[in-house]
């Protein structure tokens, strides 16, 4: 994963909001597979020895952009989360679904090639930010289970990005039985 937004120099942020602004205006008029890394220099207005400081080439790139927008909303979601385990459970779970309706809304057209990459990331921030808490509060099998949970919790709100049968909250409700299962585990 990604540095955290707030511990990365400012100016290591601007370059990079400058190459997510670049990015995301690019996806806009061409498929990812018609960006070039000259592209993404000209749009933001950089040159390309600079991208190259930060990143190995535009997969590189999206999956920072992934990585620090949702870290940010996970964050941002967390804040306000006072008391229980079940109450940053439940921030979780929503965090991954504004995500995940963010990315379905924003680029309709281009969504299905990034969807494993998208899927990947955010089971794999999922997981670090389950087991961080379950390591500690001493949880037995702790990779297992964040690995387990992460899972559930992503597929579960990528099925309901994709349908939006229920509103989010009805989907945390349906799943937070299910990751509490999974916590209890071997305990």
């Amino acid at each position: 994963m990604t540095e955290a937004p707030c511990k990365t120099d400012p100016r290591i942020r601007r370059t990079r909001e400058m190459l997510f602004k670049a990015f995301q205006e690019l996806l806009a008029e061409k498929t990812f597979d018609q960006i070039s890394v000259q592209d993404l220099a000209e749009r933001s207005t950089l040159n390309r020895a600079t991208f190259y400081d930060h990143f190995t080439d535009k997969f590189e790139l999206l999956e920072a952009m992934i990585d620090t927008r949702f870290t940010t909303l996970i964050e941002a979601r967390m804040t306000g989360t006072v008391g229980t385990c079940e109450a940053g459970l439940r921030q979780l779970i929503l965090a991954t679904c504004d995500f995940l309706a963010e990315v379905s809304s924003g680029c309709q057209k281009h969504q299905r090639q990034f969807e494993p990459i998208t899927e990947s990331r955010v089971k794999a921030i999922v997981r670090e930010s389950l087991l961080s808490g379950l390591r500690s509060h001493g949880a037995k099998s702790a990779e297992l289970k964040a690995t387990m949970i992460s899972w559930a919790i992503t597929g579960a709100a990528m099925e309901w990005s994709r349908k939006k049968a229920m509103s989010s909250d009805a989907l945390a409700d349906a799943i937070l039985p299910t990751v509490h299962v999974a916590l209890q585990a071997g305990e």
